[in-house]
């Protein structure tokens, strides 16, 4: 059987550097031709992360916000507006493969939306095909259309031929993700990455590393190993800019964090439970998301320069992994505390 990877059985082995400042360093890649990102970092389309307020915040610290796509086409419409108009900000938008995704796509286009995001679970998948070459057909070509999620390199193929600019790669691996429990299914993130960038390369299509990210350290895992940005949920989640409501309890303040998979999502978003493969929490309040995106773009800096690396293409040329043992990811943690 073939072993998959995750990210806490890896490490970055470190290389010469001749880097003086980490102003040096330039973290960011161009999405498209007309939308490049100075951080590298993609917050994910789900209700308790991705709406306009997050999508201004991470946009102005340099990434992109995808609207979420459980709402009515009038509310996610607005929300885009709200961003690329009254802000003057990229945003995406999520859409899905059936009923309304359509008439959905061309209005949030229409609305300021610049990139389309085909948002499911399982994305090598008939529905996928048959919407991805309709959006093709039916968007003007500047649209950047964003698909997935797969977890494997004959998927990434297969979506690249169908239409997609650019594919999250990724099942079963989220904070609040069942998927592997409840079907069995799934592959780890890093280990997907690692199987598709050839194909990312042969065809030109962008690669996000989507689950299983739980710090910068990860971050700079995935970009070495060929992704060239990152999703992130959970760690945006919890913040003043993720939608909800702060809850204040005898414990302190919280969040709601839910995935989109998750009864409560479901019922919340279409009045039924059809699948189980999520959950909902709540999480600690955490502040303001230009504090953790911040945070988060100095780890990715500091990554890039133990491998002595400027930029994304001279990361992706000159990293070696290393695998380690279960010792060794204890001893990569801050262990004082669990000392007998």
């Amino acid at each position: 059987m073939k072993l998959g990877l995750c990210f806490d059985d890896v490490l970055l082995e470190p290389k010469y550097s001749d880097i003086k400042s980490r102003k040096e360093i330039n973290i960011g890649n161009s999405l498209s031709d007309s939308l490049h990102l100075d951080c590298p970092i993609i917050s994910a389309p789900m209700d308790t992360v991705t709406e306009g307020d997050m999508s201004v915040a991470i946009r102005k610290a340099g990434g992109l916000g995808i609207v979420h796509r459980y709402n009515t086409i009038e509310e996610q419409c607005k929300i885009i507006r709200d961003v690329s108009v009254v802000y003057n900000h990229e945003v995406g938008a999520a859409i899905g493969t059936q009923g309304d995704y359509l008439e959905r796509a061309k209005e949030l286009v229409h609305h300021g939306a610049k990139v389309i995001c085909l948002d499911v679970a399982h994305g090598h998948h008939a529905l996928v095909e048959n919407a991805l070459l309709n959006l093709r057909q039916q968007l003007p070509s500047s649209v950047h259309i964003m698909a997935g999620n797969v977890a494997t390199e004959k998927a990434f193929y297969d979506l690249s031929d169908w239409g997609a600019d650019s594919i999250r790669v990724g099942i079963g691996g989220g904070s609040i993700c069942s998927t592997r429990i409840q079907t069995g299914h799934g592959v780890p993130t890093l280990q997907s990455v690692i199987d598709c960038v050839r194909a990312a390369k042969d065809m030109n299509v962008k690669l996000i590393a989507d689950g299983g990210i739980k710090n910068s350290g990860d971050m700079v895992k995935a970009l070495a190993a060929g992704a060239d940005f990152v999703m992130a949920g959970s760690l945006l989640a919890g913040t003043a800019e993720s939608p909800g409501d702060v809850i204040n309890t005898p414990q302190g303040r919280y969040k709601a964090y839910r995935g989109m998979a998750s009864k409560e999502a479901q019922r919340a978003w279409k009045g039924k439970v059809s699948s189980r493969e999520g959950i909902s929490t709540h999480i600690p309040y955490k502040g303001s998301v230009k504090d953790i995106l911040g945070d988060l773009s100095v780890g990715i800096r500091s990554g890039f320069s133990y491998s002595g690396a400027r930029n994304l293409k001279e990361l992706h040329q000159v990293s070696t992994m290393i695998q380690q043992t279960g010792a060794g990811s204890k001893e990569s943690a801050t262990h004082i505390l669990s000392r007998n």
